[in-house]
């Protein structure tokens, strides 16, 4: 129930959007009333002015006040907080102190990464801000789409429902919601300029609900709130992007500049190299999907060893990948065997997956271990730079994991490789490699 509006007795209410433009609310209104079906004579399109300096005139002087101080509090310092979630942790507690009777809120923010398709955050008293990764899928388009969430990005419209005369079947959270006492539901739209559709929402076990003061306060705030998130959401989008698709050091060496082409680093590392053997063969009577879910599979038997150990992944090469692990200081060896740990466990890893039957035909792979520099930096022609890998070590490298296959051996070592190794490592004699004309050492576990 609104206080200060007449005690209307109204089911739900909807408040008209800033970016739901100037057409007539009876027309909204009819349009609202149709789709949902079940709304009484008695619901109303309760409209606040659009212009924020006569909106705030209509605020008490305590809470107009109060909304300054946390519009401020947003901009200048929840923009600058490390972690999203203190962000809306503190944005909740400050509507509290504003005294908005919040005792539940949940935001979704849509997101572009390869893992989730969004980030959901729930708030209650008791636990604080908890997170949760919405995943990709049909299933979750099925939850979304029959959600308030969904319903107000489509109307553009704030909704807000007296749970105590809604029905449990116009969504799925509203039995929920009863079950634990809540007794208004109010629910925002924010959509991002990039057409991503977010929303936020706010419960309380008040009778009363949110006042018409409470809600006028948000209509000040909320255009910030979103402001915000909407800055955040695309620095975070473009941070993901860049470290899903060149890795952990170099997406941050290329957000802090290093664009320009011809800039080089340069890292001491043990290097792995990692190849397929036999991908031609095995990929020709599969279809390109197919050829795609035997890399994913093959890959996901690779890739979480090297990262367990502290390894980068910086370059996947079709039906291989080139991994380093930094020398930490003065030690020397603590790089080398995290990287042999690391084979040996995604040899293991592979072994497993085609015991189990996960590939068509059982998958082979061929690792080289090598110590030594490798470069990496910005290569191309005008506007279309790639972060590469070069340097005489990574090549090495490579031409090291073409002898897998000649030696019938799954892991082979270079010379200054196993210098830095404890242990006793298997020598297997010196080969020519391609590109080289001095012969290279080679060793096994």
């Amino acid at each position: 129930m609104v206080q200060g509006a007449g005690r209307e007795t109204a089911r739900t209410k909807f408040f008209r959007s800033p970016a739901s433009g100037s057409g007539s609310a009876a027309l909204v209104g009819r349009a609202i009333r149709s789709h949902l079906g079940r709304m009484s004579a008695s619901d109303t399109l309760l409209d606040f002015p659009a212009d924020p300096l006569v909106l705030g005139r209509s605020l008490e002087p305590e809470l107009l006040a109060g909304v300054l101080a946390l519009r401020d509090w947003l901009v200048k310092e929840g923009a600058r907080l490390d972690d999203p979630s203190d962000v809306f942790t503190g944005f909740i507690e400050n509507l509290k102190n504003l005294g908005l009777p919040i005792d539940r809120a949940a935001s979704a923010v849509e997101t572009l990464h390869s893992e989730y398709a969004g980030i959901g955050r729930f708030w209650t008293p008791e636990e604080g801000t908890v997170v949760r990764y919405l995943p990709h899928g049909d299933r979750r388009e099925v939850v979304y789409k029959a959600s308030p969430f969904a319903y107000v990005n489509k109307t553009g419209e704030w909704l807000l429902m007296n749970l105590g005369e809604t029905p449990d079947e116009r969504f799925s959270i509203i039995p929920e919601l009863k079950e634990e006492g809540f007794r208004h539901y109010l629910v925002i739209p924010i959509r991002f300029i990039n057409g991503a559709e977010n929303a936020v929402s706010f419960a309380t076990r008040s009778p009363e609900g949110f006042s018409t003061q409470s809600l006028k306060a948000l209509r000040l705030i909320m255009p910030t709130f979103a402001l915000v998130s909407e800055l955040r959401a695309t620095s975070n989008r473009l941070d993901d992007v860049l470290r899903i698709y060149v890795g952990d050091e170099p997406h941050r060496a290329i957000l802090s500049g290093a664009i320009l082409r011809g800039q080089v680093s340069r890292i001491r590392s043990a290097i792995l190299f990692a190849d397929m053997r036999s991908y031609t063969r095995l990929s020709s009577t599969l279809t390109p999907e197919g050829a795609v879910e035997l890399l994913n599979n093959y890959f996901d038997c690779l890739v979480p060893p090297i990262e367990d150990e502290g390894g980068e992944v910086l370059k996947y090469l079709g039906d291989g990948l080139l991994a380093i692990f930094r020398d930490r200081g003065d030690d020397t060896g603590g790089a080398p065997q995290s990287a042999l740990t690391a084979a040996t466990s995604a040899i293991r890893r592979l072994q497993t997956a085609n015991s189990e039957g996960r590939f068509p035909v059982p998958v082979q792979v061929g690792i080289a271990l090598h110590h030594g520099e490798a470069a990496y930096g910005n290569v191309g022609s005008g506007q279309r730079l790639d972060f590469t890998v070069i340097g005489p070590d990574v090549n090495l490298a490579s031409r090291i994991a073409h002898l897998n296959k000649e030696l019938g051996e799954p892991l082979l070592m270079s010379k200054p490789f196993v210098d830095h190794l404890w242990g006793n490592p298997t020598p297997l004699g010196t080969h020519l490699v391609d590109g080289l004309d001095e012969r290279v050492e080679v060793f096994k576990p």
